[in-house]
């Protein structure tokens, strides 16, 4: 007997049988370790499986009658959209305005918290919508509640260990460069701390203890499934639109400050110049005085020694001031001088000392 199946059939069979078969194979599905599978049976929750306990394959009813939604139960995170805050000056009136920068990690931690998190955020873009101006506003009045220079101002240990034992008196040694960046890094870590802890409800918005309101991580976990694992602060700085105008009045300061530096170093250029003419001229004047005394003096001892020497041979000392004289005549040799050698200086010249008397 011949078959009653034309090759028409056959096909037909085969499509769906592969249909069949495809069909059958969206009851199965596989759990990996980094992420929650959430089974639905027509949009209502079946099952949720966690990864960390539950991985592997798993059997479900085929699809439409049940849908996977698969969540990542690793830790995730994303930068929060810069804040801008005006924070408050010492004396109580508001201050100037500050860009703040700061990130949050996040993970859903366990099966229950997955299930929240389906049904009220559903998506990671969706988390981040939640979560940004939620944080951002208790960051907002965080920064509103501090004074600038407590956020901004810098951190140079090494100075202020100079300051304080220049203050006090003290003998402080020196330390290692490294010991004071060390130094300056724990200090910033430590302002950074006191607003993290703020931030995420460890204490109050405007300090002091916390109220039960106050915990954005038990808040998180309890209305959307989100564990806060960390928040921090990444940098403070000056919003975009009044950079320039900033940097302007930092130019235009530091100009003024250095014409004010300028300024003292002419003053002081010229106050060592008029004290360094004035020792000058009390030098030379000492000097001067000095010279004259010495030369008063020369004088004297001379005087006293012509009388001396006048007094043992008078005739002697005449030969000798007359040989004076005539060294002091010819002495300029641009002078022309006739003499008869019957002069007297001739005389003297010529025919030497007299005779001394016996």
């Amino acid at each position: 007997m011949g078959s009653s199946v034309t090759p028409m059939q056959r096909s037909l069979i085969v499509v769906a049988a592969l249909a069949a078969l495809l069909w059958a194979r969206t009851a199965f599905y596989t759990v990996d370790a980094a992420e929650f599978v959430y089974v639905t049976r027509f949009g209502d929750p079946v099952a949720v499986h966690d990864g960390g306990t539950a991985a592997g394959l798993h059997v479900k009813a085929p699809w439409p009658v049940d849908s996977v939604l698969r969540i990542d139960r690793r830790v995730q995170s994303f930068d929060l959209p810069a804040v801008e805050s005006l924070t408050r000056d010492p004396d109580g009136a508001v201050g100037k305005t500050l860009a703040v920068d700061a990130f949050v990690t996040w993970k859903i931690p366990d099966a229950e918290a997955a299930d929240r998190f389906v049904k009220t955020v559903r998506t990671p873009e969706q988390a981040r919508k939640i979560l940004a101006p939620l944080i951002n506003g208790r960051l907002a009045a965080i920064v509103s509640s501090i004074p600038m220079e407590d956020l901004v101002r810098p951190i140079d240990t090494q100075t202020a260990v100079s300051v304080f034992a220049a203050l006090t008196g003290l003998d402080v040694p020196p330390a290692p460069e490294a010991v004071y960046r060390a130094a300056d890094y724990r200090v910033m870590e430590e302002r950074n701390e006191r607003i993290r802890r703020r931030l995420i409800g460890a204490e109050g918005l405007l300090g002091g203890p916390a109220s039960a309101g106050d915990d954005l991580r038990t808040r998180a976990l309890a209305e959307y499934g989100i564990q806060v694992v960390e928040l921090r602060v990444r940098r403070f700085s000056y919003p975009e639109a009044v950079r320039s105008s900033i940097a302007d009045r930092i130019r235009s300061e530091r100009a003024k400050k250095a014409a004010e530096y300028e300024a003292a170093g002419r003053k002081l250029a010229a106050d060592i110049t008029t004290n360094a003419d004035r020792a000058a001229r009390t030098i030379e004047a000492t000097a001067r005085a000095e010279k004259t005394a010495i030369e008063g003096r020369a004088n004297a001892d001379a005087a006293v020694i012509r009388s001396t020497a006048y007094e043992q041979d008078r005739d002697f000392y005449l030969f000798l001031e007359s040989l004076r004289s005539f060294r002091k005549v010819v002495a300029n040799g641009r002078s022309l001088l006739m003499l008869s050698t019957k002069h007297p200086l001739f005389g003297r010249a010529f025919d030497g000392p007299p005779a001394k008397k016996p």
